[in-house]
């Protein structure tokens, strides 16, 4: 019998639409910014209209197959899709000017990729007739089995092959942290962006997307499903890859705090807290379960606590998991707990027979579904 339900937020309570926007911008500006690689300044600018933003989504994820691609393979962090659809082009970009260049190539390689790097390597780039080709990304990811944080790893191996250098910089560091923060700058916007980040705008005039959060059902009806789920008695929590200031900050706008204790509340900065703690680099993001973990426990528990939970977890029928992806279920079923597919995600209804091909406990086509089968 179910007594605590852990809820992802994007692609179950609020859109993760605005978020694939701000990734997008966020590869788009990395390749043609003077503040980095200056591919195409001319073509940069941080108040673009709808049919802009569409546009830049369109050509950097190829419609949307990039992102369906990584989601497949269980990587469910937008930062984690940024770095690797940035590090790719740059590969690519690279491979262009492998045989004249190489020397310089190697040396950027054995080091981490920082701000100043990628000014230098844009200023190289600059002497040859170098071109993005956004449309290699499927092809290049294909070839490899790789799975969740392993396909940060494969680029090590591209870069070994596209460019004949022996490296292992294209891990979780420097270069994915400048992702992360500019993809922050879009999302949160000027105004936020220090709260968020701990860290002040490289580039300003953006005024985010943080004050336009979509539902995905009527804001009032997903009120209602909490509030009949804490009156029967059931526990509820969030695990989610947002950071805290997008989790707590939409969730007190539409009013849903209310049903929640903080405490059970897991954001990605939890996560990231978490990670600098270990001795050496590991992703604790989804779908590893450490997110779910904490919000069952609750943030008082330590990290080491979450991390020494035997798995499968005791009693796990008791706990449901709800999201929209397989990051998500390949958690909850480490975890050893019930899993019900949300089909308001990117995929949509077409992620039915995913999820049925992974024997989901339940598929609903949205959450306020839950109703009917607790």
């Amino acid at each position: 019998m179910i007594k605590t339900i852990l809820f992802d937020v994007d692609g179950v309570l609020l859109s993760e639409e605005h978020y694939f926007d701000a990734s997008a911008l966020t590869v788009w500006e990395l390749l043609n910014s003077c503040n980095y690689l200056a591919l195409a300044p001319e073509k940069f600018k941080t108040d673009h209209n709808e049919a802009e933003i569409k546009a830049i989504r369109e050509q950097v994820f190829e419609g949307d197959k990039v992102l369906k691609l990584l989601k497949s393979r269980g990587l469910n962090a937008n930062w984690d899709m940024i770095y690797l659809s940035f590090s790719h082009q740059l590969i690519h970009l690279l491979s262009q000017i492998e045989d004249t260049e190489f020397e310089k190539i190697n040396k950027w390689c054995q080091a981490p990729i920082n701000r100043e790097t990628l000014l230098e390597i844009g200023r190289v780039l600059s002497n040859y007739p170098v071109k993005m080709d956004f449309s290699l990304f499927v092809a290049d990811f294909e070839r490899s089995q790789a799975m969740k944080q392993e396909l940060l790893g494969y680029l090590n191996e591209l870069a070994r092959e596209k460019l004949g250098v022996e490296t292992a910089i294209f891990l979780k560091g420097e270069l994915w942290s400048i992702c992360e923060h500019v993809s922050q700058e879009w999302y949160v916007g000027d105004e936020n962006v220090l709260a968020s980040t701990g860290r002040p705008s490289v580039q300003t005039g953006k005024n985010g997307f943080l004050a336009n959060e979509t539902t995905l059902a009527p804001r009032e009806e997903i009120d209602e499903l909490f509030q009949i789920l804490t009156s029967a008695g059931f526990t509820i929590g969030i695990g989610t890859g947002r950071p805290a200031l997008e989790t707590i900050q939409p969730f007190r706008h539409l009013d849903w705090l209310k049903h929640f204790d903080e405490n059970r509340i897991v954001t990605a900065d939890e996560v990231l807290e978490a990670e600098k703690g270990l001795p050496e680099w590991k992703s604790l993001s989804k779908p590893h379960p450490y997110t779910y973990i904490m919000g069952l426990k609750g943030k008082k528990a330590s990290v080491k606590e979450c991390l020494d939970t035997v798995l499968p977890i005791e009693n796990g029928d008791e706990v449901l998991v709800v999201g929209d992806s397989l990051a998500d279920l390949l958690a909850a079923r480490q975890m050893g707990c019930k899993f019900a597919a949300v089909l308001t995600g990117l995929s949509g209804k077409d992620a039915r027979s995913e999820f049925e091909q992974y024997e989901a406990d339940y598929i609903l086509d949205s959450v306020l579904d839950l109703k009917g089968i607790l």
